[in-house]
């Protein structure tokens, strides 16, 4: 892979990601929820941001975007269908865009549901996917402005990218997620495992790969026989399984 990935965490729960490409010595940071830990792990490591890539507008992901311009002067890019509600973009994409980073090119993948605006920034050749609050790691974020329908339809999306893809998510919920999915799919030893491994705090629950969401992911698998039989919806649709699923994460 060409670029370096840094995980900071910001606020209480947050994940905001530096990526590096040293040949080109160009930096990005996807996401920017507080300033302070950001600009330290860049002083630490001697590089310069050039880039800010903001997957929503929600303030836990934006907040800091002004104070970093004007530490670094760092560009902003975002969606421009959301750039009325978006710190001020020095560039706007639509889904089916690209952006490059040093040698490296993200395509802009449409993901409403938690916001109608969001997007995911997926590096095909780093096999590296920015879904923030679309997918999180073993779950998804809450329908604040979008439908059901929208979010399955956008974790159906995300879940077509290669297996060995990194999930880069937007936040550490996995204590929650992790209880939540184990009422749902009691018998998975995969997802058993996982919880275990991140019981503790000290393993972060994000980057995971997609094999991993796949596999411990209650929202990821609405078509699982077992999760159905639970559910008592053996015979539903799938996108129907999975607004069961978000009510019930809801109500958790």
């Amino acid at each position: 892979m060409a670029l370096e990935l840094l995980t900071i965490r910001c606020l209480n729960d947050n994940y905001a990601y530096l990526i590096h490409d040293a040949d080109k010595n160009e930096t990005a940071l996807i996401d920017a929820p507080e300033a302070a830990p950001i600009l330290a792990a860049l002083a630490d490591r001697g590089w310069k941001l050039d880039q800010i890539l903001l997957t929503h507008h929600h303030a836990d992901h934006t907040q800091a975007v002004a104070e970093l311009v004007a530490a670094t002067g760092a560009s902003v890019t975002g969606a421009r269908a959301d750039a009325h509600r978006l710190p001020p973009l020095d560039h706007q994409v639509s889904p089916g865009d690209t952006v490059r980073v040093g040698g490296s090119t993200a395509e802009i993948i449409d993901v409403p549901g938690h916001t109608v605006g969001h997007i995911a920034f997926h590096f095909p050749d780093d096999q590296l996917a920015f879904t923030a609050d679309s997918l999180m790691a073993m779950g998804c974020g809450r329908l604040f402005e979008g439908t059901a329908d929208q979010m399955w339809d956008s974790l159906s999306r995300l879940a077509g990218l290669p297996a060995e893809t990194m999930i880069c998510s937007g936040h550490d919920y996995c204590r929650g997620n992790g209880a939540f999915a184990i009422s749902v799919d009691p018998q998975n030893p995969a997802l058993r495992e996982r919880i275990a491994q991140t019981a503790d705090g000290l393993c972060p629950c994000a980057p995971a790969t997609l094999a991993v969401e796949l596999a411990t992911n209650p929202f990821l698998r609405a078509s699982d026989p077992a999760i159905r039989a639970n559910l008592g919806m053996e015979n539903a649709g799938d996108a129907e399984v999975f607004a069961e699923l978000r009510r019930r994460k809801d109500a958790f």
